[in-house]
């Protein structure tokens, strides 16, 4: 019998195309939200020499003993993103959730890419379903991964 590869990759979640500022955020209302959904997070803010701005790198405990860290930048009205490193299809799954139906305001403004994907040249992320559970995503990720691992 196969056993299915649990592969660890980065991935980001982005507004709508042409949509940067629908999530109506700051790096601020970022923070407070991690802080409200997830015990003793670790949040720091620094200046990105990639981007220019400043951005929030934080790491969150999703489940017992399950951390993710990531950055975040979000310049209101027109630009934002939150990167998960190296983590594996559930756990940005359950981010996803988070994100989909506790920060953003509506369920159908978050898309997502994968590293992996953008590596074999897929630079287009994909709308993240409007409604599912986290197996669901996580189940929907790991398809994802699945079509660029070669």
């Amino acid at each position: 019998m196969a056993t299915e590869r649990n592969i660890r990759t980065n991935f980001a979640f982005y507004p709508p195309e042409g949509e940067g500022g629908a999530w109506h955020a700051t790096l601020q209302t970022l923070e407070r939200a991690l802080r409200e959904a997830f015990p003793d997070p670790t949040i720091g803010h620094r200046r990105s020499g990639i981007h220019e701005m400043t951005v929030l790198d934080f790491e969150i405990e999703l489940a017992p003993d399950v951390w993710v860290g990531g950055t975040a930048a979000i310049t209101e009205p027109d630009y934002a993103y939150i990167t998960l490193t190296d983590v594996t299809a559930d756990e940005a799954g359950a981010f996803a959730v988070w994100l989909r139906d506790s920060f953003a305001p509506a369920p159908n403004l978050v898309r997502f890419a994968s590293s992996l994907a953008m590596a074999n040249g897929e630079e287009t992320p994909s709308p993240l379903p409007a409604q599912g559970s986290r197996e669901d995503l996580g189940d929907l990720l790991r398809r994802h991964l699945a079509a660029f691992d070669y």
